[in-house]
């Protein structure tokens, strides 16, 4: 009994995928596009749970790298050209490679970012913690005023930097005059600060510059820095409430 020629055709892969190419190629057929990364989400797959356990992670786990990996797929699907010979699987498999290992980069710059700066924001509170003698007693909602007081003013002179770094002249739609008024105070009082005052001041709130490196560039411990931050911030406290 003679087999019908769709039956034979079902049987022969290499002639399948290369049918769904043609239609995905001169007659834009989307769906086709569906069934070309049905045919080799396997392989994204694989090359995946291979990268998960080859590579470090940076918090993701292995679904995240499935998803980058299905992203090269359908990257490369949109990109092949059947016509220049090179086998699917082969012109696949470096791009969902490249794709996983783009979205590792940035997932690593991101952690480096967020762990950078929370490293600055300890730094700061420590360097703002009261110095208690044994058995002196703290009234924590004043030091707690006290503290937040001096945060709020190393805030503003840092979105006061930001602000001045963005390209358009406006302000953004949370910035009113009367905070971007404030803005301009606090570096105007960080520029009327002394010696190495307005040295922490400026390099660590307006170039991002972290107190270890401050410390080497004054040549002074970094408990001396944390002790001249908190000394600055409190002098510009009293500065703008005298002014207000």
């Amino acid at each position: 009994m003679k087999r019908r020629s769709g039956l034979r055709l079902v049987e022969r892969p290499a002639q399948v995928e290369a049918a769904l190419w043609r239609r995905l190629r001169d007659d834009e057929d989307i769906q086709c596009r569906e069934m070309l990364f049905d045919r080799f989400a396997q392989l994204a797959r694989t090359i995946a749970r291979g990268e998960f356990r080859r590579r470090p992670a940076y918090g993701l786990e292995r679904a995240d790298f499935e998803q980058l990996a299905f992203g090269g797929l359908l990257e490369a699907i949109d990109r092949y050209d059947p016509l220049h010979g090179a086998p699917f699987e082969a012109y696949a498999r470096p791009r969902i490679r490249g794709a996983i290992a783009d979205g590792l980069a940035r997932s690593s710059e991101g952690a480096a970012q967020f762990n950078a700066r929370r490293r600055v924001e300890t730094e700061r509170l420590h360097s703002l913690m009261p110095n208690m003698a044994p058995g002196q007693n703290l009234n924590a909602i004043a030091a707690l005023a006290d503290l937040a007081g001096a945060l709020a003013i190393g805030i503003i002179a840092e979105n006061a930097t930001l602000a001045g770094r963005r390209s358009d002249s406006g302000l953004a739609a949370y910035e009113g005059l009367a905070w971007r008024d404030m803005q301009i105070r606090v570096l105007e009082e960080i520029d009327e600060l002394a010696g190495a005052e307005r040295t922490v001041m400026q390099q660590h709130y307006l170039n991002d510059v972290p107190f270890n490196e401050i410390a080497r560039l004054l040549r002074l411990s970094k408990g001396r820095i944390a002790q001249i931050h908190r000394a600055a911030l409190t002098r510009l406290g009293v500065r703008l409430r005298q002014k207000e």
